[in-house]
């Protein structure tokens, strides 16, 4: 028993201190790999329910599915949350005679007039 409690104990240390340290511009990514690691968390736990004998193995069993579950949608909800904070808040507009008329817009760059006045919009001042 003490040897479990040592291994948990341990793992939850060196879990804490790779998290630490990981920037934030990963943790998208990372948050994605787990949701993948929990799906087959799940799949284990649905395995195991199915092969329970007994109420109390029967309870544990449900338990383990409806936390993997709970994980497994939580990590994609956090994860899409997330993906939401890099979107523009404004979105582009664009009209349809633009992109034609070879404006700005089609680009992606600001076109400048001929004469060197600095106009970055195509408009001439």
């Amino acid at each position: 028993m003490i040897e479990y409690i040592t291994v948990f104990v341990l793992a939850a240390f060196v879990g804490y201190e790779v998290i630490s340290k990981v920037p934030s511009i990963l943790h998208t990514p990372l948050m994605s790999g787990s949701n993948a690691i929990h799906g087959i968390i799940l799949v284990g736990a649905m395995l195991i329910a199915g092969s329970a004998h007994g109420t109390a193995q029967m309870t544990l069993g449900l338990i383990a599915v409806i936390l993997a579950t709970l994980n497994v949608v939580g990590g994609f909800v956090v994860t899409d949350r997330m993906l939401e904070m890099f979107k523009s808040s404004s979105p582009r507009r664009q009209s349809k005679g633009s992109a034609a008329q070879g404006g700005p817009e089609s680009t992606g760059k600001g076109s400048q007039s001929g004469s060197g006045s600095g106009s970055t919009n195509g408009v001439a001042k």
